[in-house]
């Protein structure tokens, strides 16, 4: 057998963070929505059964807490910063695709939300 693809994903990060371009969405903050999809180069925790060969998704949880705790004007800026965590964090990442969520955007819709959903390969 032949591994062809390991991924790891964090699903639903339910944050309170202070992004927008209005001063109000600054001040008051939202509700966000964070997921993240790791590529993994490494996959010989399937074998050994040991966290060492693997990427601990508590440790890419932390990253995206940190990342959102800053403020931004543009989704695309967090995105960015949470990816560039990432690749610096774990060399054995070789893609990334992180969408960030503003739950209830100020533009009136019922159930309305926004994302920005970014993707890069390791240079």
């Amino acid at each position: 057998m032949k591994i062809t693809e390991y991924i790891i994903t964090l699903q639903n990060v339910h944050l309170y963070a202070y992004h927008g371009v209005m001063q109000q969405e600054q001040e008051v903050g939202a509700w966000y929505t964070v997921d993240a999809e790791l590529a993994v180069a490494d996959h010989s925790c399937t074998v050994t059964d040991d966290i060492a060969g693997t990427v601990s998704y508590a440790d890419v949880y932390d990253i995206v807490v940190k990342e959102m705790a800053q403020p931004s004007k543009l989704l695309e800026n967090v995105a960015h910063r949470i990816m560039e965590r990432i690749f610096a964090s774990f060399g054995s990442v070789t893609d990334v695709v992180i969408s960030v969520t503003k739950d209830t955007p100020p533009m009136g819709g019922d159930r309305l939300s926004a994302s920005v959903r970014l993707k890069a390969k390791r240079d």
